[in-house]
């Protein structure tokens, strides 16, 4: 629960810092958010021989730039290669080599890293992707 809160905590000082007025919120305005996941948040039956996990937000990133951060060292998937974004500019791939039967947790930025940034450069909300594998 204590993620849970830090979440909460980043995400409402994330919005509400912004410099956009109540009249004046648009879609370009605004800090950009995940929208889609693959594998989806709170999936229980991930395939492990998954090869990628991929991430949507709702705008177009700034090309190079992303915060696959560490909620804890063992929920965090072996990388294999670096990460990058599909020719839609919304959509940043990272491969990994997963496990069978195991839990991972990865934030799509941070409280103390935000480098997934929109093509205007405002950082993306963080985002805390958890999902589990299926065993073997």
């Amino acid at each position: 629960m204590k993620y849970a809160t830090i979440a909460f905590v980043v995400l409402a000082s994330g919005f509400v810092g912004t410099s956009v007025g109540d009249d004046e919120v648009t879609l370009e305005t605004v800090p950009p958010v995940v929208v889609k996941t693959i594998p989806e948040a709170g999936a229980a039956e991930v395939d492990p021989k998954l090869t990628e996990i991929r991430v949507t937000f709702s705008k177009e990133m700034l090309d190079g730039s992303w915060s696959w951060a560490i909620l804890s060292p063992e929920s965090f998937p072996k990388v294999d290669g670096k990460a990058k974004y599909l020719a839609d500019k919304r959509t940043c791939v990272l491969s990994v080599r997963l496990e069978p039967g195991k839990t991972y947790a990865i934030w799509v930025n941070s409280e103390e890293f935000g480098n997934f940034k929109d093509a205007e450069g405002r950082s993306a909300i963080p985002y805390l992707l958890v999902f589990r594998t299926k065993k073997k």
